[in-house]
């Protein structure tokens, strides 16, 4: 590894030592290897801090930070990038799978097109067992040349996991960093987009898992979804309607942010106008995996195949 490596993996976790293990060895065995893997343990009280160190005696590329407190999710994803070096960055999630050939497509598709800010694959979501539970079909114009229809798009349309592209480290110190209210990663996300356009690589490359004890899953209501983003959230101080309230906010700041003309200011806030007016289309930005499980009898692709550098094939 080179003193300022090209990429940086930035993988916050908290009791993760179920699914630690596989996807530190998907992370590591990328045929792209200038990269960096920063993990922030936010005070694991299980097995993680071990398999963390472990690992990173034997790879030089891991940098091992553990946090005294558990300070919430969301300011552990900030803190892991605020540790990182590299022009290019990527948030990586401790239960989740990566096909070999992931970041050497997402980086090479980031060189061919210097007007791309964040890069990401084809996905689909695995269960605990990496069996293909849903596959999924990539359908937002965030590779639109025009900021509103890039927002227009993830407002209304359903899905996208681009939280988890590869993404130009410069254009993400210019956003607000991630914040705690319901949703907050999608308005996160949507001011991303308003700096420039995003490009998806056509290969079925990431394979996000869905498991009992994955943060949605245990936590199922809106307000113990974002005390376990920010454990400040627990206060009497933050009702369900005030981080709704934030959510809305959370959009119209984007827009005011972004280095936007004024017509196209004035567009995304129509956008959002008509989206706030509707309350959105049912499903409309629902993530894939929070939907009804698909029958995945048709898929035939083999994650592990995939990981571990073999060809995989769709029936």
């Amino acid at each position: 590894m080179t003193d300022r490596p090209r990429l940086s993996i930035g993988l916050p976790v908290y009791n993760g030592e179920e699914y630690l293990a596989e996807s530190l060895d998907a992370l590591l065995g990328q045929t792209y290897e200038d990269f960096e893997l920063v993990v922030s343990d936010n005070a694991s009280t299980d097995g993680t801090q071990d398999i963390c160190r472990k690992y990173a005696a034997r790879d030089s590329r891991i940098r091992y930070l553990r946090l005294p407190r558990n300070i919430g999710a969301a300011p552990n994803h900030n803190h892991v990038f605020a540790e990182c070096r590299g022009e290019l960055f990527k948030w990586a999630s401790h239960d989740d799978l990566y096909a070999r050939d992931l970041l050497r497509r997402c980086v090479a598709a980031l060189d061919e097109r210097p007007d791309v800010i964040l890069a990401h694959t084809g996905q689909a979501v695995i269960d605990g067992d990496g069996r293909v539970k849903v596959p999924y079909e990539y359908t937002l114009a965030t590779d639109s040349p025009h900021a509103p229809e890039r927002f227009r798009s993830l407002l209304f349309e359903p899905g996208g996991d681009d939280f988890y592209g590869v993404m130009r480290a410069d254009v993400l110190r210019r956003v607000k960093p991630h914040d705690s209210y319901h949703h907050a990663d999608r308005t996160f996300v949507a001011e991303i987009a308003l700096h420039g356009p995003f490009h998806q690589v056509p290969e079925l490359l990431y394979f996000r898992r869905d498991h009992p004890t994955r943060a949605e899953r245990a936590n199922p209501s809106k307000r113990s979804r974002c005390v376990n983003l920010d454990p400040r959230r627990a206060g009497p101080l933050h009702p369900t309607p005030r981080l709704l309230a934030e959510y809305v906010r959370g959009f119209v700041s984007a827009i005011r942010r972004a280095p936007l003309s004024p017509a196209d200011r004035r567009a995304c806030y129509r956008h959002l106008a008509a989206w706030a007016a509707s309350r959105a289309r049912p499903g409309a930005g629902e993530r894939v995996e929070d939907r009804a499980p698909a029958d995945p009898a048709g898929l035939t692709v083999s994650v592990d195949a995939l990981v571990a550098g073999r060809e995989g094939r769709q029936a």
